[in-house]
């Protein structure tokens, strides 16, 4: 499956619309711990592997640079698909792996979510905390099969939107607001491989 999102910046008003005759799935508190090299070597490339509650996922890009109206990733979630997206022996554990190929912590934030379900689409409520400071974005995700249909989703995902009075505007997602308050160098390294639009 791939998931196609869009991320918004919600006030009290756009969330009360976004979910009034919405099924609300469920609400989970979860931690969150993203790797990479001191080099950036995956975060530049739009590579993101974290680990959630203590199991890994590695996000993959099906998009090409900054310009984008959505975001389209496939999900690893396997550790030996993930090892083996890494180049990284078979052999032991993925976290003992991922230390000796010089992976360390550079983010880890608790998020608590509100999931919610207003067909076809998937909506998500965040409050991120960061210890630093608090951020609320909101998701309206599509899970689709195909590539060739991706371009399909982010279209519904857009006029839904807008039925729900959204502002369409650029959003920086969690980590990505991270780097820009707290390690701007990260951050600028991100810029200049063309995988975050700077504003």
């Amino acid at each position: 499956m791939i998931e196609v999102e869009k991320k918004f910046l919600l006030n009290n008003q756009d969330k009360e619309r976004l979910t009034k005759d919405a099924k609300f799935l469920n609400e989970r508190i979860f931690t969150d711990i993203y790797y990479d090299t001191e080099f950036f070597s995956l975060t530049s490339k739009d590579k993101w592997l974290r680990s959630r509650e203590g199991r890994f996922e590695l996000k993959l890009p099906l998009h090409e640079g900054a310009e984008r109206l959505a975001d389209q990733y496939d999900e690893l979630e396997d550790e030996q698909k993930i090892k083996e997206a890494l180049n990284l022996p078979f052999g032991g554990n993925l976290a003992d792996n991922l230390v000796k190929a010089g992976y360390s912590p550079f983010c880890t934030y608790k998020t608590t979510r509100r999931k919610y379900k207003k067909e076809p689409f998937i909506i998500d409520l965040d409050v991120v905390d960061f210890q630093d400071f608090t951020y609320n974005i909101g998701e309206i995700e599509l899970m689709v099969n195909d590539k060739s249909e991706i371009e399909g989703a982010i279209e519904k995902i857009m006029s839904f939107a807008k039925t729900q009075n959204l502002t369409i505007a650029p959003v920086r997602g969690k980590v990505i607001e991270y780097l820009k308050r707290i390690k701007p160098k990260h951050y600028q390294a991100l810029v200049q491989a063309r995988v975050v639009k700077d504003f």
